[in-house]
């Protein structure tokens, strides 16, 4: 099974491969762990781009194993420049240069996550026990081994949200890998469920845009029968294939609203009062919590992210306490695991995370941490203690989609100071 899905991705990419010019591409052809590659349109910055199937042992503790192919786009500017590893934390959505490409004029490397998209292993191998950070590690310990070969610059890896985890975790177990890291709006949660989440939801912002918040949640409960009409309706419209029954979907997604609101960077003035129409509350609600996140295509393209969080990477789950009243399906508990696909098991391990976050305050060097003031993400964040040369950056007021050319001039300066201490090249100003 595995020889023939392998021959498919040849005979696929093969004909564009065979096509493809310039010093990436005699390269990739040289390259022992490529099984294919074709040419993809790329930015400006880049002299080529390549989509790549680069062959990956499924168990690095066992080198004569099953392997499974791991997509990656792999651009280029010059084998001397310094190399961006970005470490995605689900699948690729793009091979566009992301900001530190263009502030090192750097070759840029994205690494599709194990088990997501296109990266899994065919059903004769396909085993939940695998999917671990360590394993992903190892992944990404093989692509920097196979590249450097190529790519003699400085090496930086990065990656957003859960692909800063994965950045993170690739540098715990390979802390020679990279020269830097940049992890953007990472967690590092402390437990499956981590209640750190509560008390940040219950602190953030002022009291007021809570309070509102709050009333808006209660106000939609009340109103718990016309809400499902609309739900209904929308699932009738949009012909949607449900995961879970309307109403479980309805009250998870009340129950989500606070967790979104301060983590997309939602606004106080838009949150409707509480003698607005039924309409306009659900417009809203629908807005920030979308329905989609409870059907079968949503949840079930994240089945390995609710794999990972459950066992090893940690989540969250809600307190039903103000709303239990009104609440029909989920009275007893309010927990995400829910959505863990019933053949994985869950065997959760806390001492991968707190190992790392151990590590990080004790032992990470040359890290620059970005965070958004207000994303609620940031309420597991990593704590520095001053025992390394690493950085926190946070964003006052910011959300999940800080980066870092929302920052101030003072602090992007301090930003710039730092990679170029870690790295020792000019980096440009943007």
């Amino acid at each position: 099974m595995q020889k023939r899905i392998i021959y498919l991705f040849v005979i696929l990419f093969s004909f564009i491969s065979l096509q493809a010019q310039g010093q990436l591409a005699d390269a990739l052809k040289k390259m022992p762990q490529v099984i294919a590659f074709k040419e993809m349109k790329h930015d400006t910055m880049y002299s080529e781009s390549y989509e790549v199937i680069f062959k990956q042992l499924l168990d690095h503790n066992n080198p004569s194993g099953p392997t499974f192919p791991q997509r990656l786009i792999v651009s280029n500017v010059n084998f001397k420049n310094p190399t961006l590893l970005v470490t995605e934390g689900y699948g690729i959505w793009s091979g566009a240069p992301y900001e530190l490409s263009r502030m090192l004029n750097s070759n840029q490397i994205v690494v599709e996550h194990r088990y997501f998209n296109n990266s899994r292993p065919d059903s004769a191998n396909f085993d939940w026990k695998y999917l671990t950070v360590a394993q992903a590690a190892a992944d990404h310990h093989a692509v920097v081994e196979a590249f450097k070969k190529l790519y003699t610059g400085k090496w930086v890896n990065t990656g957003i949200s859960k692909g800063g985890q994965t950045t993170i975790y690739h540098s715990y177990f390979y802390p020679n890998d990279v020269d830097a890291s940049v992890p953007y709006v990472a967690p590092l949660n402390l437990a499956q469920e981590d209640p750190r989440i509560y008390h940040w939801l219950n602190t953030v912002g002022s009291d007021e845009t809570r309070e509102k918040i709050k009333e808006f949640q209660l106000e939609v409960f009340k109103r718990y029968d016309e809400m499902m009409a609309f739900i209904n309706n929308e699932i009738a419209t949009d012909s949607l294939d449900m995961y879970v029954d309307a109403e479980t979907a309805f009250e998870f997604q009340v129950l989500e609203y606070p967790f979104s609101f301060w983590q997309w960077g939602h606004k106080q003035e838009e949150i409707p009062a509480p003698n607005s129409s039924s309409p306009e509350l659900y417009k809203h609600l629908k807005k920030v919590v979308g329905l989609s996140m409870y059907t079968k295509k949503d949840v079930q393209g994240l089945h390995s992210f609710f794999v990972q969080a459950y066992n090893e990477e940690g989540y969250y789950s809600y307190d039903i306490t103000d709303f239990k009243q009104y609440m029909k399906k989920l009275t007893k508990s309010a927990s995400n695991i829910l959505f863990v696909p019933e053949d994985a098991p869950v065997n959760y391990n806390c001492k991968v995370n707190q190992d790392v976050y151990n590590w990080v305050q004790k032992k990470a060097n040359n890290f620059i941490f970005i965070y958004g003031g207000y994303d609620t993400w940031t309420s597991t964040s990593v704590e520095l203690l001053g025992l390394t040369n690493s950085v926190k950056m946070v964003k006052k007021g910011g959300s999940h989609g800080t980066r870092i050319k929302n920052f101030s001039d003072d602090e992007k300066k301090i930003i710039y100071d730092k990679l170029e201490e870690f790295l020792n090249v000019k980096v440009n100003r943007l």
